[in-house]
């Protein structure tokens, strides 16, 4: 029994390792490593380049599939582009696992102790994700001398023995402890190192030959169930690359034997046979997949249809995926808070066309899009609550708080349209008054200079450009002033006793202060931006300050 715990502990240090790798690579480089992807998927062929290094860094086929996966459900590539990806991404699990297959257990000492070194003196810095990724490095070379040392013991044991034979009877059965394994690990290539070190002495080559392709296969499985409740778009990637795999083990399970044939007299080394065994196998699915990525794709969007157009009342790039990564988690919340801004306009547009045309069923349809608002607000608030502020950035930390900031704003908007929807239609529509003409132009302006101005606040929230931001502040002064002009012309109206001023003259008032109050929230996004360059003072903008830099 001890000897079985300190092999199951070997195991979990080893997966332990993989994933402090993995998150430590991905905190550092993340960014980089997503621009990267993005920007290599002009072909095939520097598409699946891009997988092999990238998934060389964070040492999971997994991670790059959810992060891939993502960008096709955000249309930043298409799922052609993104299998090529994933194809490479394969090769690159492969090379690793033939890398640390090499006895380098000299350097886990080193390692750990720099990894740690780094990490404490510098904890939520660049510096200390680089130390834990050197103790992730420590520990998985530390976990495979202590995965031989404990298999060595327990192979002596007759029990032991016994069930490991059974394997050899039935090459489904060794596929599927394989695919079991890796789901279990999260990390096919935890799997395939510990298959190379079973292979000595303990199931034979033959036998880790089909654990192999039983860990490739769980590795594709395992990004298909991790997606499981992502949108359709972005459950697409992992399908077509569990279908490469798939394919890939039905053509590789009757070329084992020829394989070994070809492989013994060069490595007689099992361990070493086994680990390349899984490079050749990835290599070959590449090779004979990387033609067929395009119908592929095809395939799977008839699997998984999305249907034209995004669903407005449901939120579209909250990937679960993607909490995994900060970075990219961060950026879902972003575009999902530029949807909450598609509504909010959609509501914004459509007042001028209820006051026109007095159309109430178009009044309550509009009114109802604020549930959606407020729906949207709530789950990209629940959505980033799951991000761990700890695990983020400087930059990273900032943004959450601009994406924050910026959905309270839209909602709040939300909230102030539908109340004067209301007033609409309960002064104005159901009364049967309409506005004086001076007065419906009034309010039609400052209708139109709202919408100019939901737009940049949008840009700004986007892009956080400075020169952008310190244009939206100012228009607040203006729209106030604009908006005090328009109240002292209808008083003007009042006094002459225009008679349609006088019926809607408290509808006329109250929408007024509304749009200026969405003004004024619209005008907030700016704030932040302003803020982290110097440029606002306590209490107004500083009108000494250039935040451009543009000043000599």
């Amino acid at each position: 029994m001890k000897h079985l715990l300190n092999l199951l502990a070997a195991i979990a240090l080893l997966v332990w390792g993989t994933y402090l790798v993995r998150t430590g690579v991905l905190r550092v480089f993340g960014s980089n490593l997503r621009q990267i992807l993005a920007i290599s998927t002009g072909n095939r062929y520097s598409a699946a380049l891009s997988g092999l290094g990238v998934t060389a860094l964070v040492q999971s086929s997994t991670a790059t599939a959810l992060i891939v996966s993502a960008f096709v459900g955000q249309a930043l590539i298409p799922l052609s582009a993104a299998l090529a990806v994933m194809l490479g991404a394969d090769i690159g699990t492969a090379v690793m696992a033939v890398l640390f297959s090499f006895d380098l257990s000299w350097l886990s000492p080193l390692f750990i102790f720099v990894g740690v070194t780094l990490f404490i003196a510098r904890q939520g810095t660049p510096v200390g994700d680089v130390g834990r990724v050197f103790i992730g490095l420590g520990l998985m070379l530390l976990a495979l001398q202590l995965v031989s040392e404990a298999t060595h013991v327990l192979t002596r044991n007759p029990a032991v023995q016994l069930m490991l034979q059974s394997l050899s009877s039935d090459r489904l059965l060794e596929i599927l402890v394989g695919a079991t394994l890796a789901v279990l690990s999260y990390s096919s290539l935890a799997v395939v190192l510990l298959t190379a070190t079973l292979a000595i002495n303990v199931v034979g080559i033959d036998v880790a030959m089909g654990l192999v392709l039983g860990a490739n296969l769980g590795s594709g499985l395992l990004a298909v169930i991790t997606t499981a409740g992502a949108s359709r778009h972005t459950r697409q990637v992992p399908l077509g690359n569990l279908l490469f795999k798939a394919m890939g083990v039905a053509i590789a399970i009757p070329l084992i034997p020829y394989w070994l044939r070809a492989a013994t007299p060069w490595v007689s080394d099992p361990a070493t046979q086994t680990v390349l065994f899984h490079l050749s196998f990835n290599l070959l699915v590449g090779l004979v997949f990387i033609g067929f990525t395009a119908p592929v794709a095809r395939w799977v969007e008839r699997v998984f249809p999305v249907h034209a157009g995004q669903q407005l009342h449901r939120p579209n790039h909250l990937d679960p995926s993607a909490l995994a990564t900060p970075s990219l988690a961060i950026s879902c919340a972003a575009r999902e808070a530029l949807h909450q801004a598609d509504v909010v306009e959609t509501m914004l547009r459509g007042v001028m066309t209820v006051i026109r045309h007095n159309d109430l069923q178009l009044s309550q349809d509009l009114r109802k899009l604020d549930d959606t608002v407020d729906g949207l607000y709530s789950a990209i608030k629940y959505y980033l609550t799951k991000l761990s502020r700890e695990q983020l950035s400087e930059a990273e930390s900032r943004r959450w708080t601009d994406i924050i900031s910026f959905t309270i704003n839209m909602e709040q908007i939300g909230d102030t349209v539908e109340r004067a929807l209301l007033d609409i239609e309960d002064k104005k529509i159901r009364k049967g008054r309409d506005f004086s003409e001076a007065g419906l132009a009034e309010i039609a302006e400052l209708h139109s200079r709202l919408l100019d101005n939901l737009r940049l606040g949008m840009s700004v929230f986007l892009n956080g450009d400075v020169r952008d931001a310190q244009k939206l502040l100012e228009e607040k002064a203006r729209f106030r002033d604009r908006e005090r002009e328009c109240a002292q012309a209808h008083l003007l109206r009042l006094s002459d006793k225009t008679l349609q001023s006088m019926e809607t003259s408290s509808l006329h008032i109250d929408l007024l202060s509304e749009l200026k109050r969405i003004n004024s929230s619209i005008c907030s996004i700016a704030y932040p931006i302003l803020d982290s360059v110097g440029a606002l003072a306590p209490d107004r903008l500083r009108r000494d300050a250039d935040p451009t830099g543009l000043r000599p």
